[in-house]
């Protein structure tokens, strides 16, 4: 049984973080221009909030939707906010980098600590998530004890925990090609826009 929760918590897991949304987006645009410690703090920021919410959603399971249904859409339109606001400081820090003749990105969150924090903040601002873990738990009934639970909920943050370090180091292979400042700029700039109609896509 415990298998089959090991089982349950991969699929779960890389079902919710393969799709590259606008953390996922940003989270590539920061390691691009981020030494690499800091693109995997900022990765398994958003992994520890896949795995809390799988915990939550394996704790509180049914009682857990009609709770965030009243606030499914504050959330959205928050999380919407803060991800375009970081859009707009990732692009205006790119533009001023570039007059300068610096390198971009160096207003980002330099710390590893501060990467995983910021991510952290941003993914569990996201709604969708737990309601993503609710109905697995409850259709699928992949844990039925405490030993199950806890196999599905560490399977689930290492599931999304190994995708997203895979996010960070393509940002940091992309952020070693890409050396020029006009790259650098260009790729700021695209990243910044992608994260912006992302963004308008978690309101719409």
């Amino acid at each position: 049984m415990t298998a089959g929760a090991v089982v349950a918590g991969l699929l779960a897991g890389y079902g919710i973080a393969i799709p590259v949304g606008a953390v996922g987006a940003h989270l590539v645009a920061v390691a691009a221009r981020s030494p690499w410690r800091t693109g995997a703090g900022a990765a398994l920021g958003v992994a520890t909030a896949d795995g809390l919410y799988a915990l939550l959603a394996v704790l509180g399971g049914a009682a857990l939707v009609p709770l965030l249904a009243p606030v499914a859409t504050p959330l959205r339109l928050g999380s919407a906010l803060v991800l375009v606001a970081l859009a707009a400081h990732s692009a205006r820090s790119a533009v001023r980098a570039y007059r300068s003749g610096t390198a971009p990105g160096r207003a980002l969150p330099a710390a590893p600590r501060r990467a995983f924090l910021a991510f952290l903040g941003i993914t569990i601002l996201n709604p969708l998530t737990v309601l993503y873990f609710t109905v697995l738990v409850l259709g699928g009934r992949p844990a039925t004890g405490p030993a199950e639970a806890t196999a599905f909920v560490l399977a689930a943050f290492a599931a999304s925990a190994s995708w997203q370090l895979l996010l960070a180091g393509t940002g940091t292979l992309l952020g070693r090609a890409v050396t020029g400042p006009r790259g650098r700029l260009a790729t700021a700039l695209a990243s910044s826009a992608l994260i912006v109609a992302l963004a308008v896509g978690v309101v719409v």
